[in-house]
């Protein structure tokens, strides 16, 4: 019987890897494949729900129904309100303003090789107000890129530069960073824990050291590439550089900080609570929403217009509809995970687990999914669609192997993200390959090492800080 579970359980995961390798809808493939696993573990005689509807065909539907609304009602309500407050900043043109004020001061760097930190640090800042890897390759593409070349900054410098600028950034925003914290807040270990206390207590002590020591090697390698290859290191034309927004200096600094209101909420309240003692919950959607209806206050003024500022509101709704994929998609691993954990695969691992407790190799686990996050990353160029499907499981394998979860989902969230820049069959590297007509490993060539220095660093400073 054992042996039939890992059968059963191989096949299941290479037809999600297959899938994912594809670009099919990772989705409905995790759901399907949950499905069907529940039925087989049904066939053996682990029942799928304690209490059936009395049809076994619908019992792995309720179990979707109900895996949705307690998804919904936590960390899929944040993703939500924040998918609409990206949009809502889109729609009143306030990201634009921001990308200009931060790239602004960098024009009058001449210095090519210092460049290449700060736009790196800069990029990663953006990524804070336009969280994909693809749009924000995109707009840096037409903003940064040009300025960079400019300078005198060789093609594929730029364009390794841009390919890595979403990346580990620490932001309480993020709706990996949302799902993990929804998940240790279920233990008794981390009962309450908000999104925005895993970020500034765990995610920040890795991130921000690992983003510093890859903006240092992103110098030297850039260089040391284009010294080899002088041939490839010529400058093509960057086209225009974006036009500064229109509108006076007030207008400019408000809207320039209205993406980043949440953000700037939620740090003011965690310093002040950290210094002070007094207790303060400032929740990430409650942060989210404040700053939705100072947006819609600023708007009013600059408008004078009720009627347009009302109807562009409806624009966050439309935006919290967008984010609904990402919501689906932790329904869609959890379902997963269930379907596993019907056949009997999970005991079986937290079994294995906790023959390491107390052996010192409480590091093998994350060591393990580390792996197997390079892998599919590397295969499929996504970087978060492993993260979410496992997001379920990190409690439990820790707690099997004896380890802190947060050893877990450190390494292994900021894995997926740093990988993605080093697949030549990710959307942001072929976008940025496209766009610079250059081959998309001649860009992977100058992403992987900064990349790969990242991924080894913030595994020793997870295992050294949180085993």
């Amino acid at each position: 019987m054992t042996a039939a579970m890992y059968i059963i359980a191989i096949i299941a995961v290479a037809i999600v890897i297959f899938m994912l390798i594809k670009k099919m809808d990772i989705k409905i493939t995790l759901l399907l494949m949950g499905i069907v696993l529940m039925f087989v573990g049904a066939a053996m005689g682990h029942p799928i729900v304690e209490e059936s509807t009395g049809l076994i065909v619908l019992d792995p539907l309720m179990v979707i129904a109900n895996t949705f609304k307690s998804t919904v009602s936590n960390a899929g309500f944040i993703i939500l309100i924040l998918g609409g407050y990206s949009a809502y900043m889109s729609a009143i043109k306030a990201n634009e303003v921001t990308v200009y004020a931060l790239t602004k001061p960098i024009r009058k760097i001449k210095n090519v090789y210092v460049l290449v930190p700060i736009v790196f640090l800069i990029g990663n800042l953006l990524s804070l107000v336009i969280p994909s890897a693809s749009n924000l390759a995109i707009i840096l593409l037409a903003t940064l890129y040009p300025i960079m070349i400019e300078s005198g900054m060789s093609t594929l410098t730029a364009a390794g530069i841009v390919a890595t600028t979403a990346t580990i950034v620490p932001t309480p925003l993020g709706s990996d960073n949302v799902a993990i914290a929804a998940e240790l807040a279920n233990t008794a270990q981390f009962a309450g824990m908000t999104a925005s206390d895993y970020v500034f207590s765990y995610h920040a002590k890795v991130s921000v050291p690992v983003l510093l020591l890859m903006a240092v090697v992103h110098f030297f390698w850039q260089r040391f590439c284009d010294k080899q290859n002088p041939e490839q290191a010529m400058t093509e034309a960057g086209g225009e550089a974006v036009k500064a927004p229109e509108g006076g200096a007030l207008y400019k600094t408000v809207y320039a900080i209205l993406p980043l209101l949440p953000i700037i909420l939620l740090i003011v309240t965690y310093i002040f609570t950290s210094a002070t003692g007094v207790k303060l919950t400032l929740s990430v959607e409650v942060a989210a929403l404040f700053s939705f209806l100072a947006a819609i206050i600023c708007e009013l003024i600059r408008t004078r217009n009720g009627r347009e500022t009302l109807k562009a509101t409806e624009n966050f709704f439309k935006g919290m509809g967008d984010a609904m994929p990402i919501v689906a998609l932790l329904v869609a691993g959890t379902i997963f995970v269930t379907g596993l954990k019907q056949i009997g695969l999970i005991a079986e691992l937290q079994n294995s687990m906790l023959a390491i407790q107390g052996s010192g190799l409480g590091f093998v686990l994350p060591l393990i999914l580390v792996g197997l996050t390079a892998l599919i990353v590397l295969l499929s160029g996504s970087g978060t669609a492993l993260f979410f499907a496992m997001v379920p499981l990190m409690v439990p394998l820790a707690g099997a192997a004896g380890i802190s979860p947060i050893a877990v989902s450190i390494p292994m969230g900021l894995a997926g993200n740093l990988l993605r820049a080093v697949s030549p069959v990710s959307a942001v590297v072929m976008i940025v390959a496209g766009s610079v007509k250059r081959e998309p490993l001649q860009i992977v060539k100058r992403t992987s090492v900064p990349m790969l220095v990242g991924v080894v660093a913030m595994f020793i400073l997870s295992m050294v800080m949180f085993l």
